[in-house]
């Protein structure tokens, strides 16, 4: 199977047959969150999408090293032009915290997100903030050869003289001419010698908290710097697939490719992957936009948008619905759907368990099991291998009310198929599965209490409602009356 994979390059703008660097190694690099807020379904979206990617390279035979960072310093505000407040300090000012109490907080919220969705822990998760000598090492290798020069302490990489040999804008389609329309006159601009370059090394003010000696200044790296360096330090110099959100294709990743070849002499990465994005009323779903929900939302329902609470493996299948190169539209009609399909889809493995065979079966089970693994072949095409599955099911329904039969060696294929495809490389849980129901079950229970204290209220019974709301709150269960209605969440 291994020699079938094929992988949609965003360098290339074609699918390309996978050959790695250095068989049966892969290496896999994947950009993290910056952590100054609580995580969202897109970012949930691109840890499923490489968790798949993955477990799927393991599952047919790689030993895959899987590098998923977090942004903990350099990442300002402005990050198009490199000004503006950072935004984990920011986020410390308004929290009364220590810069690093903000990166610990919320990076232990995204870890623990990840877990209720069984991502699997990458194999290495570096912090920018731990290496900064490495990304000054990487700056002075770029200044020595001549494609970054110190300006004020600060130290700016120089787009001119490195599309002299090279190509800035190859990664994301964008030249030169146009990025120069669009730009405005930005602070800092003086320092530039260019408009477009962008900053390696930002002298920190007095103000500023999270800053470390250099050579050029007292400062900080910038924000594209830390890939490069911590990818080629624990792949190396080459490697084989890039992820990250479509977002980052400019202007993180484009910079990212340019200051590495100014500083190695060469492309570090084969094959560049990037996940679509989540629309909410037609919008990309972000935290500038200040139009995301997060995942505590998901699972609590207490967010305007949402219906009800949806549980973690609801969550999961429901990103599994669209290819991971297709936007992929929230709505609680879509979830809802997502919760049958996986019910019924568990339901059917709950049926193959119990299943007994015949002496020759009706179906061909090798087709199947071939169908999904074309799919995911083809560019990782889980929505295609799902739809595959249930034509399984269909099946298993069938032999279980009689109507078809299959033999032991195709029974056997059959739980095999499930077993890898669903619990292995869709990273779908049957305990989760089953904890849904009660979760459910719960929330069900909740929404009744509320209409309960509702009725109450409008009757001018206070103290029932003031009751119900007493004995929610022993429960550990907060509850907020909004203009939109009730809201509940566990406190």
């Amino acid at each position: 199977m291994q020699n079938q994979f094929y992988i949609y390059n965003s360098l290339t703008k074609k699918k390309e047959l996978f050959k790695p660097v250095n068989p049966p190694h892969v290496g896999l690099y994947v950009c993290g969150p910056t952590v100054y807020s609580e995580p969202h379904l897109g970012h949930v979206r691109m840890a499923i999408t490489y968790d798949v990617l993955f477990r799927y390279l393991n599952h047919i035979g790689y030993k895959v090293r899987y590098v998923r960072n977090i942004t903990d310093v350099g990442h300002l505000e402005g990050d198009l032009a490199d000004e503006g407040e950072d935004k984990i300090e920011k986020k410390a000012k308004i929290e009364q915290l220590e810069p690093m109490e903000v990166a610990q907080k919320y990076k232990n919220a995204f870890q623990h997100i990840l877990e209720l969705l069984n991502v699997l822990p990458p194999s290495i998760e570096p912090l920018a903030s731990g290496h900064i000598i490495e990304q000054q090492t990487m700056i002075r290798k770029i200044i020595d050869n001549g494609y970054a020069y110190e300006t004020n302490g600060s130290v700016y990489f120089d787009i001119e003289k490195y599309n002299l040999k090279h190509h800035y804008g190859r990664l994301s389609g964008r030249k030169i001419d146009d990025l120069l329309v669009n730009t405005r006159d930005l602070d800092m601009q003086g320092e530039k010698r260019y408009p477009l370059d962008f900053a390696l090394w930002k002298k920190a003010d007095s103000a500023h908290l999270m800053k470390w000696p250099s050579e050029w200044s007292e400062g900080f790296p910038g924000w594209h710097l830390e890939c490069s360096a911590m990818g080629t330090k624990y792949l190396g110099d080459t490697f084989d697939i890039h992820g990250g959100g479509m977002d980052l294709l400019f202007p993180h990743h484009e910079c990212e490719i340019a200051q590495t070849v100014a500083a190695n002499g060469k492309d570090h990465v084969k094959y560049w992957m990037h996940n679509n994005m989540i629309t909410i009323d037609g919008q990309k779903m972000a935290r500038s936009l200040n139009n995301f929900i997060t995942l505590n939302e998901f699972f609590t329902g207490m967010h305007p948008k949402l219906e009800r609470a949806y549980t973690p493996m609801t969550v999961r299948f429901f990103v599994l619905q669209a290819h991971y190169r297709s936007t992929l539209d929230f709505s609680n009609e879509a979830l809802q759907a997502s919760e049958k399909g996986l019910a019924r889809l568990m339901k059917g493995i709950q049926v193959l368990k119990d299943l007994k065979s015949s002496a020759k079966s009706t179906v061909n089970t090798g087709e199947l099991v071939l169908n999904c693994y074309h799919a995911l072949n083809d560019d990782l095409n889980y929505p295609v291998a799902i739809s595959h599955l249930f034509d399984g099911v269909r099946f298993i329904n069938s032999v279980n009310d009689g109507k078809e039969s299959v033999s032991e060696q195709d029974l056997q294929e059959l739980k095999k198929l499930f077993q890898n495809m669903v619990f292995d490389v869709l990273g779908l849980t049957e305990k989760q599965e089953e904890s849904e129901k009660d979760s459910l079950l719960n929330s069900e229970l909740i929404e009744l209490l509320l209409e309960f204290r509702n009725e109450a209220k409008l009757k001018k019974d206070f103290s029932t409602a003031d009751k119900i709301r007493e004995q929610l709150n022993k429960l550990g269960i907060q509850i907020k009356d909004t203009k939109d209605g009730t809201l509940w969440e566990l406190g």
